[in-house]
């Protein structure tokens, strides 16, 4: 006589009707308590002509253009020109054919048509005299900062810098006769052995003082982050690194940090900041930067402790670069509308998609926007939270608006 296993049939259990109602209520509550979160949209901007730059609120060109009387004899489109517009802050966009400035009037985009010769006329400030030909200075009150000096690269390759050139308004006395402004200029070199990469500097504030952020290239190609500010900054300052002018008493930039060197592969480009905040909500701004940018995109975020940089946190995926574009800037804050930390948006390694960053607790992705094309030749943004827009400049001429 043949055994057979015993076979159990799982029992079938059916809720009573009372369960199944405190079931569905219970869902009900959940569904009210947590809202379904919106995904980001995607338009495009209608304008007449192929943009090829942009430039941000805050920037040189964007103060320029809201300064200059150009905003209330243009023609608006999609805003009434009565509204101040000239008082907000504004993105301007140009290429060929002409230019644009945008503004956020009552939540939507609204465009002001410039020409653009005149944007083009005020953007050359970005470049002023003695800089490298086509980068752009940093300007922060009295304060700028550019690049000097090419130099044949180091480990080959395209060309870097011998310099930052530091200079700073001085106070004038009140009354009397219109006196020139004085300023104070400072050379500074990037360290024995190195140059600067072709990066834009920046300039921050670290314990209420400002400083400069730079890119420098080690001879063997490898890059690093470093920071100057004044001597008084902090005991572990390095004073060899300021090149004070002849006669110049109020020359005390030096560096006060440089990160680790970071390798670059063969033809591959230096690391690039992406932008300098206050991430983590702490009350101590940290560097966000983008390692092999043109290659996997290692976002890095940066911190300064005891006179040096520790890296934090890093996450591979993204860049901030965009071939052929030069200095582009390709990351931009995302301010909250209350309390609380900035993200960072930029694009992803192939600049196929906006992705927005908190940078809190780690690098954690809240949303990724695919784009109608690849990010070019600029990012920003008008808006905080979820009214905030951010302008996308694409590889062939059309702005995305990307609505988080």
């Amino acid at each position: 006589m043949s055994e057979r296993p015993a076979r159990f049939a799982p029992r079938a259990v059916f809720p009573n009707r009372a369960a199944l109602r405190g079931a569905a209520l219970t869902l009900a509550v959940l569904s009210l308590a947590l809202p379904a979160r919106a995904e980001p949209t995607v338009t495009i901007l209608d304008l007449p002509f192929r943009a090829r730059s942009l430039r941000g609120s805050g920037s040189e060109v964007a103060v320029a253009v809201a300064t200059s009387g150009l905003l209330p004899l243009a023609r608006p489109r999609g805003a009434n020109p009565a509204q101040g517009e000239d008082d907000a802050p504004i993105v301007v966009v140009w290429g060929d054919g002409g230019g644009a400035a945008l503004s956020l009037v009552d939540g939507q985009v609204a465009t002001t048509l410039l020409g653009a010769e005149a944007v083009e006329g005020l953007a050359a400030a970005e470049t002023p005299r003695g800089a490298l030909p086509g980068s752009r200075r940093a300007v922060s009150g009295p304060l700028s900062v550019h690049l000097a000096g090419p130099v044949p690269a180091l480990a080959g390759g395209p060309e870097q810098v011998a310099s930052l050139v530091v200079r700073e308004r001085q106070p004038v006395a009140m009354g009397g006769d219109p006196k020139p402004v004085p300023v104070v200029t400072t050379t500074l070199p990037a360290a024995p052995d190195t140059a600067f990469a072709l990066r834009r500097p920046r300039i921050a504030r670290f314990a209420g003082k400002p400083v400069i952020v730079a890119v420098t290239v080690a001879p063997d190609g490898g890059s690093a982050l470093a920071l100057f500010g004044r001597s008084e900054a902090g005991a572990d300052a390095k004073p060899e690194a300021a090149k004070p002018e002849a006669g110049n008493p109020a020359a005390s930039w030096v560096r006060l940090a440089r990160g680790p060197t970071q390798p670059t592969a063969p033809g591959g480009q230096p690391l690039k900041p992406a932008a300098i905040a206050d991430f983590a909500g702490s009350g101590q701004p940290q560097i966000a930067a983008v390692a092999a940018p043109e290659a996997a995109g290692l976002l890095q975020l940066w911190t300064l402790e005891a006179g040096s940089l520790r890296l934090a946190h890093e996450a591979p995926g993204y860049t901030n670069v965009s071939p052929g574009e030069g200095e582009a800037d390709l990351s931009t804050l995302v301010e909250p509308a209350g309390p609380g930390a900035p993200e960072l948006a930029l694009p992803v390694s192939d600049r196929s998609a906006l992705a927005i960053l908190s940078l809190k607790d780690g690098i954690r992705e809240r949303v990724r926007a695919p784009l109608p094309g690849l990010a070019a030749f600029g990012l920003a943004g008008l808006g905080r939270g979820s009214a905030a827009r951010l302008f996308v400049g694409l590889a062939d001429g059309r702005i995305a608006v990307v609505t988080p």
